[in-house]
């Protein structure tokens, strides 16, 4: 099968499409003809060499991708099979066949296209873990969103919206905030100006809940908006700089400063993530979420998505369309 492979780390990282065998799918995993990728940060740090774990080398990059089951491991539901799914893998999806977990695929609302399918589900789980599982969102709350434009941010923002939450979208240009404004936010902010704090509270006073998705100087002033008893969702640090907060700050304001990791979560609670799940693919088939790509790509493509994801160029979730 045709795959795009990652040769060696670096940055930029060696990328090269080529033939390679097809994957296996083992016990409790399923097969899946792969028709879209979805990038995104993560997959850029990977490659990079820069993540956490570094897959042996030669290795398929790609986790969150959409398509057909076409095989299935020991004992998964073979109601499955036929089924179109959008499905996270730590690595291999760019690629015309994947493998991933059956817990870890959504079931599809029916006509949805597989473009958007691969721009959803890692962003969209992610957002309504942190919201509705974390945060404890409640309708008339008002939210945050730091870093709206991004995969995540952009996804936080039409969930927000969804669970009655009122939404400020800080973005670092015009472009950025327009596009967030366009995917529902009810306010926006530049959050690279020096006073944007003071922006922010003539706007809303205090804000009840903070999906961070930034991190570096920006997490301190936005932690020092928020509401007695608010809560600060600390999702990632596209920012490059891992803030240190002062911890008098949640002891003033009553507040918590709470991790939001849902890959975490979907590994080690199978139950609760498939609870999570089930209530995605309610809030999709009510049409009370809107999931979009904002750029689409052909597979050899995928080196130049990836720099304008590292360089914070990328706006909401490229995808890479795997039939073209």
């Amino acid at each position: 099968m045709k795959a795009m492979q990652c040769t060696a780390y670096g940055d930029p990282p060696e990328l090269r499409v080529g033939e390679i065998g097809d994957p296996v799918p083992g016990p409790g995993e399923v097969l899946i003809a792969v028709e879209a990728v979805g990038l995104g940060y993560f997959d850029a740090v990977l490659v990079s060499g820069k993540y956490q774990e570094k897959p042996p080398l030669p290795f398929v990059p790609g986790r969150e991708h959409a398509g057909r089951v076409v095989g299935l491991g020991d004992g998964v539901d073979p109601a499955l099979l036929g089924a179109r799914v959008a499905a996270i893998a730590f690595q291999g999806a760019l690629a015309e066949r994947s493998v991933a977990h059956a817990a870890h695929c959504l079931i599809l609302p029916p006509g949805m296209d597989a473009v958007t399918a691969g721009s959803l589900l890692s962003a969209y789980a992610t957002s309504l873990y942190a919201l509705e599982t974390c945060g404890a969102l409640r309708a008339g709350e008002t939210v945050l969103v730091l870093g709206g434009a991004g995969t995540v941010g952009a996804a936080a923002i039409d969930v927000a919206k969804a669970l009655g939450g009122r939404v400020v979208a800080a973005a670092s240009s015009d472009e950025k905030r327009a596009y967030c404004r366009r995917r529902g936010a009810d306010m926006v902010i530049d959050y690279t100006q020096p006073a944007w704090r003071d922006a922010l509270r003539e706007l809303v006073g205090g804000v009840d809940v903070i999906v961070d998705t930034v991190g570096g100087p920006v997490s301190e002033p936005a932690f020092r908006s928020i509401n007695p008893g608010g809560r600060h969702l600390v999702v990632g640090f596209a920012s490059g700089e891992i803030p240190r907060m002062p911890l008098n700050l949640a002891l003033l304001k009553r507040g918590s400063i709470v991790g939001v990791d849902w890959g975490g979560f979907m590994q080690k609670d199978h139950a609760g993530n498939r609870a999570l799940m089930g209530r995605l693919r309610d809030l999709l088939c009510a049409a009370r979420l809107h999931p979009e790509p904002t750029s689409v790509h052909q597979l050899d493509e995928v080196g130049l998505v990836l720099r304008s994801l590292v360089e914070r160029r990328s706006i909401g979730k490229p995808v890479i369309d795997m039939r073209a």
